[in-house]
């Protein structure tokens, strides 16, 4: 059948974060804050990190890919959000919906491998200093972010492709504040107990699989780190500490999400504000607080600029 035959919904109604006038003008002030929070943060990591001769190495490198990914996914929902908490009647069309749903797995899913790969580069410096400029060096740097981006893609590709086929002939009304797969899974006008299979296998598994290998990682550092000097252990761990701090904040509310069956609950929606908003907020002051390399930039940057 064609998809006109079977799909006679042409929009979603999206019912939010909260049905109360007043709580979402105080929740239109916040996200707004928190939004511009976001861009300014990312986009002064960024700048401070191509603008600084000082911050060259791999580490700095794939932290300006992550907060350009901060600020990448968060615009996938939170303009949505935000504009949603001042109107009546949230809709999203049918092609919106499915777009929405791609990019936001596209830059998550991008954000979560960035995050192993960063992993991997503090093994690498810690474990083997002595052979880290051979073996994490520029060719092999973008070709660890080319493959995140590409592993992304066709993960993204999947999930949106398995919720384009996917007959809805009503109630067209998502219980979230954007698309994703479980709330569409449960609009179907067909059993998805195969597809929802497949989601969790396609989601779940590669946040699951990323998790085992950035706890190896840091087995592996915490191993290493035995023969360093209190100096240099005290150092690895205030610069891993920051990574995994963002690594905890970021991949718990993802399996709790992906790692299930297809079921959605009333708490997933406050779940997805912390990794799609909240967490993109904490990284620029989780990475500069406790970096003195990035604040010294910073501070030089500033200084340049006045």
């Amino acid at each position: 059948l064609s998809m006109e035959n079977k799909n006679n919904v042409t929009e979603f109604i999206l019912l939010g974060l909260t049905q109360d006038k007043t709580i979402a003008k105080v929740c239109f002030l916040l996200f707004l804050v928190l939004y511009a929070t976001i861009i300014f943060g990312n986009l002064l990591i960024i700048i401070t990190i191509k603008t600084s001769e000082q911050l060259d190495s791999p580490m700095y490198f794939f932290l300006s890919y992550l907060s350009f990914l901060d600020i990448s996914y968060s615009t996938v929902t939170a303009p949505k959000l935000i504009y949603d908490l001042l109107v009546d009647k949230k809709t999203i069309p049918f092609v919106g919906c499915i777009a929405q749903l791609f990019m936001g797995h596209f830059f998550g899913c991008t954000e979560i491998f960035l995050l192993t790969v960063m992993a991997y580069d503090r093994c690498i410096a810690i474990h083997k200093p002595l052979h880290y400029t051979n073996i994490m060096n520029k060719h092999v740097c973008g070709w660890l972010v080319t493959a995140s981006w590409v592993g992304a893609f066709v993960h993204s590709l999947v999930q949106a492709l398995l919720a384009i086929q996917l007959p809805f002939c009503g109630p067209n009304e998502i219980d979230h504040y954007f698309c994703d797969v479980h709330p569409l899974l449960k609009l179907a006008c067909t059993n998805t107990y195969v597809i929802g299979v497949i989601v969790v296998a396609n989601s779940g598994l590669i946040s699951l699989s990323c998790f085992v290998v950035l706890a190896v990682s840091y087995i592996v550092i915490l191993v290493s780190l035995r023969t360093h000097s209190s100096k240099g252990r005290l150092r690895a761990l205030s610069t891993c500490g920051s990574h995994v701090t963002v690594v905890i904040l970021f991949f718990g509310p993802c399996i709790f999400i992906y790692m299930r069956p297809s079921t959605t609950f009333s708490a997933d929606k406050m779940i997805s504000v912390f990794y799609t908003i909240i967490t993109p907020v904490l990284n620029p002051l989780i990475y500069t607080l406790r970096n003195e390399e990035v604040k010294n930039a910073m501070k030089k940057l500033w200084s340049r600029k006045m």
